[in-house]
């Protein structure tokens, strides 16, 4: 059976000093190491999938499945570890509740052991249905994404491994910049995210995404210990209501099996310091305080045209030319030894 709590706080919260947590970030920090099966708020089945999948044919109720997902009664898989593959599953229902928590179980297999791709993302956005190239999703998207990126695009040097998780809030004006994974408008800056190595796992994934009191905090449960750790947690971010949830994955050169198990959402209860001009929360502009500053897109060095044969010919062709030299010298150094001593005689 599973387990309810209402998280409630006082109506009035005054203003945290400068530098302290706020409330929300308090309330996410207690979340760390509880169970995942303590579950808090309400549970909304309009917003949420629960195996076994029993719909008729590619259909779901309230969700839609789109581009080459595959649904059975245990999971729906996005990708399949084939190449080019996009996949995704829309909820067609608007989500009226300012505070929620969206909690996905998930698996990411392959048979690959270092190269696989791409990825799968969780959405919050004003259009569903939208497929793209933001892995399998549309960029300049109106909300926000969570992104599982598998592999790094980056040529250059990296900060952290992958697979990787961030985040990104837009107001639709904002590019996803694959070729640098992201950073460019990652939310909170170009270092807030987390390693999760959960591709190949002999157990469930999961994440859990909670937007309670303007801040967004990423839980994760990667190492099948049944308790959330923390990804990473960002204020300061609005969102409307009456936005969407999804789903979507896509495969490149490398690919990876995208499978979804299970989607459960719950409302959270929260006391709000309303914000001048914050009277219709649906007409609110997505948008986020902290977030990485904007800058332009620097093409990474090109690779070396001649591939991995031509370059190891040339090592072997720069090798042979020192030899050649060092040999040349050694004969010219004793040349020159006997012509001196032939001097003596």
């Amino acid at each position: 059976m599973w387990r309810f709590s209402l998280l409630l706080l006082g109506a009035v919260m005054a203003e945290p000093p400068s530098g302290s947590p706020t409330a929300a970030e308090v309330l996410a920090q207690s979340i760390e190491g509880t169970s995942v099966h303590e579950f808090r708020g309400y549970y909304k089945r309009e917003h949420s999938l629960i195996r076994p999948y029993q719909g008729s044919g590619m259909e779901i109720p309230f969700w839609n499945i789109q581009g080459n997902s595959m649904v059975t009664t245990d999971q729906i898989r996005l990708t399949s570890d084939t190449q080019s593959q996009r996949g995704a599953i829309w909820n067609m229902q608007p989500v009226w509740s300012r505070d929620w928590e969206l909690q996905v179980s998930f698996k990411v297999t392959g048979t690959t052991g270092d190269l696989f791709g791409d990825g799968l993302a969780i959405w919050y956005v004003s259009e569903p249905n939208q497929m793209g190239p933001v892995f399998g999703g549309k960029d300049y998207f109106r909300g926000l994404g969570v992104f599982m990126d598998t592999y790094s695009n980056h040529n250059g040097p990296h900060t952290h491994a992958h697979p990787y998780i961030s985040a990104m809030v837009s107001d639709g004006s904002l590019h996803y910049d694959h070729d640098k994974d992201g950073t460019h408008t990652q939310l909170g800056g170009e270092h807030t995210g987390c390693e999760a190595k959960f591709r190949n796992k002999d157990h469930e994934t999961q994440v859990l995404i909670r937007y309670v009191g303007d801040t967004i905090s990423i839980f994760t449960d990667i190492s099948g210990k049944y308790e959330w750790k923390l990804c990473f947690s960002v204020n300061n971010v609005q969102l409307p209501t009456g936005y969407y949830f999804g789903i979507s994955a896509a495969t490149g050169d490398l690919s990876d099996n995208h499978d979804v198990i299970s989607v459960k959402m719950f409302e959270q209860e929260f006391a709000h310091v309303e914000r001048d001009g914050e009277g219709n929360r649906k007409d609110v502009v997505p948008q986020a305080m902290f977030k990485a500053a904007p800058r332009d897109h620097v093409d990474d060095p090109a690779p070396s045209k001649l591939g991995w044969f031509g370059t190891i010919v040339l090592v072997i062709f720069a090798i042979a030319a020192v030899g050649g030299a060092v040999g040349f010298g050694i004969v010219f150094f004793q040349k020159g030894r006997e012509r001196q001593r032939k001097r003596f005689y």
